[in-house]
């Protein structure tokens, strides 16, 4: 299966805490394809539609956060959820 990629470094104060999780996850589940996260672009990767697995990856400020998808919207899910990185989830 072919999957997109993209990354996008934290650089919001707290990193990927409760709020900026729930906020992925939020965006995440808006689309069809699979989606998933890592700290390594090698993994291992979780979904990003499951908060409680995106807390467990506690990525602190400065990490990169690696995205990949496939389906039908991947390449406009992955956009987004870099987009939301680089806002700082909104929260600053």
């Amino acid at each position: 299966m072919d999957h997109e990629i993209a990354s996008a470094v934290l650089i919001n104060e707290v990193g990927l805490h409760a709020r900026p999780s729930v906020k992925l996850t939020q965006t995440a589940k808006r689309f069809a394809s699979t989606l998933e996260v890592a700290l390594a672009a090698d993994g291992p990767w979780v979904d990003a539609k499951s908060p409680v697995k995106i807390m467990r990856v506690k990525a602190p400020k400065g990490a990169t956060l690696h995205f990949r998808g496939s389906g039908a919207d991947a390449h406009v899910a992955l956009k987004e959820l870099v987009q939301l990185v680089e806002r700082k989830f909104d929260e600053e």
